[in-house]
């Protein structure tokens, strides 16, 4: 196989990370407010500033003014959990999995909590479960977008909106890229490291009416820690949705997340974000259909994610090697890249099928992504003429 051109044009940024994801473009450290920095966070000036965080989220997502918003700590992983230690139990569970994280909240709900009616509808890499087995009378929790798979559910119309059950919706890596149904979705999570590029550790967690009911009218049969404590006395702390936190969070990351939302409403609110996000989906599909060596991971096209793109070789002379070396290569075309500082954090994750993925979530410029696609090709040439003819 002759080895493609070295290309000459270099994206202007490289950071194809997913989580933390790329800032904004033209962001700088000057950019952040300061003088809440060295407050307290219970100062009206640190109150005011999270309470902004919460009503800018709400503006830019279109949250309805039925559901409440709240900044929580440990980033997305402790919204979810909040969530499930909170007011799992009431009813029967089903719990989808199909990529880590998904798999990680099955964990929870089997090994942990360890719910005594508890079903687990899975599906490998690429597939979403059947979605229309989940049970009506059942609490759901899932992802919206996977990760570490590429895979989405394409909507929400699989949820009833009769259903007698709670749906709590890890929602990391979908907010600001895709629309969500709030009237089938009672908890949402997300962190805003993942699509707006924000520093960790803080998860936002949004309350439907159905999910303030249960929290009112149900007590779990297990101790809560500190800070998944979202009541008192039987009642909803409403101060958590109105800029109170459960600790002290880092007002340098409520700036920047502040920086981010502003830079949002710049570009045209959730429209604007989903648009760049799809753009940079349908550039890389453009190149895929042309290119016969990689596929995406996700199967359907329907269920394709338009921020963690994830990508696999097909080429048959790599499939021909065994598992592990399909995997090293793998892991040598994603170092090659970062060696040539065109694509950094572009390895699949750990626990996925060997391949690429790249963020390309609103942060990212398309202009970027076109620019990568030629290095993808020049990497894979570079890689697989060392392969050794059969």
């Amino acid at each position: 196989m002759q080895i493609p051109q070295r290309p000459d044009a270099r994206p202007a940024d490289p950071r194809f990370s997913s989580g933390p994801t790329r800032k904004r473009p033209g962001w700088t450290p000057a950019a952040l407010a300061t003088d809440s920095l060295g407050r307290s966070h219970r100062s009206k000036i640190g109150k005011a500033r999270l309470k902004e965080a919460i009503d800018r989220t709400r503006s830019v997502l279109e949250v309805p003014n039925t559901h409440l918003i709240g900044i929580v700590p440990a980033s997305d992983t402790g919204a979810v959990e909040m969530a499930m230690w909170s007011m799992l139990g009431a009813r029967p569970v089903d719990v989808l999995a199909w990529e880590s994280f998904g798999e990680e909240w099955v964990t929870d709900a089997v090994k942990q909590l360890r719910l005594p009616d508890c079903r687990t509808l899975t599906a490998g890499y690429g597939d979403l479960p059947d979605l229309s087995a989940v049970r009506p009378d059942a609490d759901i929790v899932f992802t919206w977008n996977g990760t570490t798979s590429g895979v989405r559910v394409p909507d929400a119309r699989w949820i009833g909106t009769d259903r007698e059950g709670i749906t709590i919706c890890d929602a990391t890596s979908a907010c600001f890229a895709q629309r969500l149904d709030w009237d089938r979705l009672d908890v949402v999570t997300f962190s805003w490291q993942k699509v707006l590029g924000g520093e960790g550790a803080h998860g936002v967690l949004i309350l439907g009416p159905r999910a303030v009911a249960r929290l009112e009218g149900y007590t779990p049969p297990w101790p809560l820690p500190k800070i998944f404590r979202l009541t008192k006395g039987g009642r909803l702390v409403m101060g958590l949705f109105e800029g109170e936190t459960i600790n002290t969070p880092s007002m340098l990351a409520v700036e920047d997340y502040l920086d981010a939302l502003r830079w949002a409403e710049g570009v045209g609110g959730l429209s604007g974000l989903c648009a760049r996000a799809d753009a940079n989906l349908a550039a890389i599909a453009d190149w895929a259909e042309r290119t016969g060596w990689v596929d995406f991971l996700a199967r359907d096209l329907a269920t394709r994610s338009n921020t963690s793109v994830c990508l696999q070789v097909v080429d048959p002379r790599v499939l021909s090697l065994s598992d592990e070396a399909q995997a090293d290569f793998a892991k040598r075309l994603a170092a090659l890249l970062e060696k040539e500082g065109v694509a950094l954090d572009a390895a699949s994750y750990r626990s996925a099928p060997p391949g690429l993925r790249l963020w390309c979530g609103a942060t990212v410029e398309t202009s970027d992504v076109t620019a990568v696609l030629p290095w993808l090709d020049w990497a894979f040439g570079t890689l697989v003429a060392e392969i050794p003819a059969a």
